[in-house]
């Protein structure tokens, strides 16, 4: 890796879910942002969202936050919206950047009509708050968050800073 770019690993219930590269666009020690195109071959349509090959993501983690911010482009620059992944706070060692995913997820579409809490079921299922219920506790907290976040504008805000690097 060279000293621009990390490899962004995402884990989820201990296991790799996947690893794609990315570019370091800006790192202040708890906030590191990331900018990588969409790795997987096929479109992924969720009904809200397509992710389409040529999309780019910008991708925000905190250190120190249990959450990650990723603005979503299409390949022509055309604003999609953010997805948002609540996590455990981000680590980087090394040129790994490791993420653990805990299953909530918020999406806000470009215009910030839509915002959706997603995956609330399967954080149920997922027993994290029988076996880690801090985490859990810190998790729904994270969703909430970032829920609010949404709804003052505040993604908007990181978008206008990093989006167009």
């Amino acid at each position: 890796m060279s000293e621009g770019s990390v490899e962004v690993r995402l884990i989820k219930a201990g296991a790799t879910k996947m690893r794609y590269p990315a570019d370091v666009i800006a790192d202040d020690g708890t906030h590191l942002v990331v900018r990588a195109d969409y790795v997987s071959s096929g479109v992924r349509d969720f009904g809200f969202i397509r992710f389409e090959p040529g999309d780019v993501f910008t991708e925000h983690y905190w250190r120190d936050r249990w959450y990650a911010v990723k603005e979503v482009r299409s390949g022509d620059g055309a604003f999609k919206g953010w997805y948002c992944d609540v996590t455990r706070p981000a680590r980087l060692v090394g040129g790994e950047l490791s993420v653990e995913d805990l299953d909530l997820d918020l999406w806000v579409s470009a215009d910030g009509s839509a915002i959706l809490r997603l995956d609330e079921d399967e954080f149920a299922e997922s027993g994290l708050t029988e076996s880690d219920p801090e985490a859990a506790a810190q998790a729904v907290r994270a969703l909430d968050e970032l829920e609010l976040l949404a709804r003052q504008g505040a993604l908007a805000e990181l978008s206008a800073r990093y989006g167009e690097v």
